[in-house]
């Protein structure tokens, strides 16, 4: 008898992670991993089963409605396995708001609540809207569970939520929520399990890929994050700016007259690494290129960084360990030693050899500060949340 499947989907603006899970009762494990890419033509399916790996070109055209899109991506992955048995599917949802603490099960109430926040993001809600809608009309048989990104940071306290702007604003939801919350729910759970002592105080994780942010935990617990209202916010990112003196919004739509859309676009698709360097969003080509504009945007990713690892410190009070996850934070040695030089003053020192081997534990034994590099796993987190309401919820699977 083949077991239950559960899928997970982590939508992007660009592309589309899935995790294929069998499920075992209270737990799910992994059995493949893929990404839609919508940047290419045709649509690319990459998938990595095991030690395999396959590139699919997809058919089909991507459109507003996702369903062809994903019955031709079904109809894949059923050669490898038994779709038939997939009972339940979790998401990833950018934005929780205010409405949501924790997952839930997706019903038609739960559409509407997420839908009423995707002015707050304007970029993934939509495309997460549209994969929940496909999977309704392919497989309206499959339970549905939803995980968002800022439910994480609802621990936040009121002071560091807030910005000094008029109360009817704030009330009306202009505030901080922070995001990258699955992946840091990760992280916090795997840094219990493999450095008890260091979970239990006092630590900022760094969460530095395409999009980029930093949280600070105290006893696992999200006390502050890098990323506020938006997830322009905070740290410099492959193309996003990260924090803008808001001056500079005005002056933009103000004197200068530039159109919202074209603000939007260089805001989140044309700043950053690509915008300082004008050479690339990649910090791998950067840290390669002898071109000085490459120098400058990896040494002003660095140095925001850092400086917003002190800011949140002084949140929480002291900082007794770091740790780097995400694409550039668990393989880029240059780019954590560039972060980690800037904190010496606090009492941080690498063991540049550990390292450079992207060890787990990077620190030196002389370092006031422990640091660890963390691989994130969002899709297990996914995984478990769903599992764990269809269970509360009866759905047994």
């Amino acid at each position: 008898m083949s077991a239950d499947l559960l899928l997970t989907f982590n939508a992007g603006s660009s592309s589309i992670k899935i995790g294929v899970f069998e499920i075992d009762r209270y737990s799910a494990h992994r059995l493949a991993s893929g990404m839609i890419d919508f940047r290419k033509t045709p649509l690319q399916f990459h998938v990595t089963e095991g030690p395999a790996i396959f590139n699919v070109d997809l058919k089909t055209k991507a459109s507003e409605d996702l369903s062809e899109v994903l019955s031709e991506t079904f109809g894949w992955l059923a050669k490898h396995f038994n779709i038939q048995h997939v009972t339940a599917v979790g998401h990833r949802v950018v934005h929780g708001g205010d409405t949501f603490a924790g997952p839930v099960r997706i019903d038609d109430s739960a559409i509407k609540a997420i839908d009423a926040l995707t002015m707050l993001a304007p970029l993934h809600q939509p495309q997460c809207l549209r994969l929940i809608r496909a999977i309704q009309q392919l497989r309206p048989d499959v339970a549905q569970v939803a995980s968002f990104d800022t439910a994480f940071h609802r621990t936040n306290p009121e002071v560091v939520r807030r910005f000094a702007i008029p109360r009817k604003l704030h009330d009306d939801g202009i505030k901080r929520y922070g995001f990258h919350g699955l992946s840091y729910k990760y992280i916090a759970g795997e840094l219990a399990r493999r450095a008890p002592a260091a979970a239990g105080g006092k630590v900022i994780v760094a969460h530095l890929g395409s999009g980029a942010s930093l949280c600070g935990l105290k006893a696992g617990v999200s006390q502050d994050s890098s990323m506020g209202f938006s997830t322009l916010d905070g740290i410099p990112m492959a193309t996003r700016c990260g924090a803008l003196d808001p001056g500079v919004l005005l002056h933009l739509l103000g004197p200068l007259g530039r159109p919202m859309a074209e603000v939007e676009t260089i805001l989140y698709k044309k700043s950053g690494l690509l915008g300082v360097s004008g050479i690339s969003a990649d910090s791998r080509e950067l840290l390669t290129c002898n071109r000085v504009e490459a120098r400058e945007a990896i040494d002003l990713f660095t140095f925001r960084i850092a400086g917003e690892m002190a800011r949140i410190a002084a949140t929480l009070g002291g900082l007794d360990a770091i740790v780097f996850t995400a694409g550039i934070g668990e393989h880029q040695p240059l780019i954590r030693a560039g972060v980690s030089d800037r904190l010496n003053w606090l009492g941080l020192e690498l063991d540049h050899v550990a390292n450079a081997a992207d060890a787990e534990t990077i620190s030196a034994a002389s370092s006031r500060i422990a640091a660890y590099v963390i691989p994130t796993n969002e899709e297990q987190i996914i995984a478990d949340e769903a599992l764990s309401v269809l269970h509360e919820t009866a759905s047994v699977i």
